[in-house]
């Protein structure tokens, strides 16, 4: 347990938590909506400070990020709790625990992970990045933030795989620790945001639209769920928002599968081929459609000569490219690399 400093006091005992944009207002011996964040005698807590609920190396390209340090592993760890509840979520056994299970089991969740540890393990096992996934990382945001100011100081770079859900001063107060982001952006309606995820879609706009303009490299990740978000309208109206930001930045476009309480079939080939055509169509240079094999859909390819500079074979990567620039033409390719 640890303070949750990204707070503010009110009257009466009451706190008001700033690490999301739910902004919980939280009374005494009561928690915020992720689970995880507890009013303790008039003091936010984190219960999850140290406790890591998964621990993995995994390839970069699984955040998903392709434009970020490709083919280089990451150190990639997690926690209890989430500020969604999103129906379809794969990692629901961690993210909703906090649902079914009391504070002693929340506390004692996982294995003990410190961020020293974390950096350890980065720099005895030469991982040059460390990503904050599997649940929101804006829920366990002074345990996130410790772990990137540690990491940057030792030249290791770090990752949010998020909803994109932070409060602005959460974002604002790790943005000096933070290289990369990917950010769901999971269907382009408040309807959806609301009744299958537990939120709301404007924070999470405002928060792109942010990102893009602080130099976090960022990419953007949309699970297409069936006879939900899948629409033609619906999806030409969120590829048109991000190329309005900006054109470079890249846009995986995911299959969905059944988990937790979604039953619907999985996404068709051709609702994710209709999806990479409109964002394509739209302007977007980098479109990735994955959790499926479709033959180059998840290759770079330069935007002025068309050639592959980068070539995936699920997570197997050739990269062709020469520093960041295309090495056929010299065509310089957005991203860290």
């Amino acid at each position: 347990m640890h303070t949750a400093w990204m707070s503010k006091k009110l009257k009466n005992g009451t706190v008001q938590c700033l690490a999301c944009s739910h902004l919980c207002r939280i009374s005494e011996g009561h928690k915020g909506i992720c689970g995880v964040r507890k009013n303790i005698g008039g003091e936010l807590m984190l219960l999850v400070y140290n406790r890591a609920a998964a621990v993995n190396v995994d390839p970069i390209e699984k955040k998903p990020l392709f434009h970020f340090y490709p083919g280089t592993p990451v150190f990639s760890f997690g926690t209890m709790g989430c500020n969604f509840r999103c129906d379809f979520c794969q990692n629901w056994d961690i993210s909703q625990y906090h649902k079914t299970h009391e504070d002693k089991a929340i506390m004692e969740s996982g294995v003990k992970l410190s961020p020293e540890n974390i950096i350890k393990e980065c720099i005895d096992s030469k991982i040059p990045s460390v990503a904050f996934t599997y649940n929101e990382p804006g829920i366990f945001f002074e345990y996130a933030f410790d772990t990137a100011k540690l990491a940057h100081k030792n030249g290791i770079k770090t990752v949010y795989v998020s909803n994109g859900f932070e409060n602005r001063a959460a974002l604002e107060k790790i943005r000096p620790y933070l290289d990369a982001i990917n950010t769901d952006l999971k269907a382009f309606t408040d309807e959806y945001y609301m009744k299958i995820c537990g939120g709301r879609i404007e924070p999470v706009k405002e928060n792109i639209k942010w990102i893009q303009e602080n130099g976090i490299w960022q990419e953007i990740t949309t699970l297409i769920v069936t006879n939900h978000n899948d629409s033609e309208d619906e999806l030409k109206k969120l590829a048109d928002f991000l190329v309005n930001i900006s054109p470079d930045i890249p846009w995986h476009i995911s299959r969905y599968f059944p988990a937790y309480k979604m039953t619907d079939p999985p996404t068709p080939t051709e609702t994710l081929e209709m999806a990479y055509k409109i964002g394509k169509e739209a302007g977007l240079r980098y479109v990735y459609a994955g959790n499926i094999r479709l033959s180059g859909l998840e290759d770079t390819a330069c935007p002025q000569c068309k050639k592959t500079v980068i070539k995936r074979d699920g997570y197997n990567v050739e990269n062709r490219m020469d520093g960041n620039k295309c090495p056929y033409c010299g065509q310089a390719i957005p991203g860290r690399f």
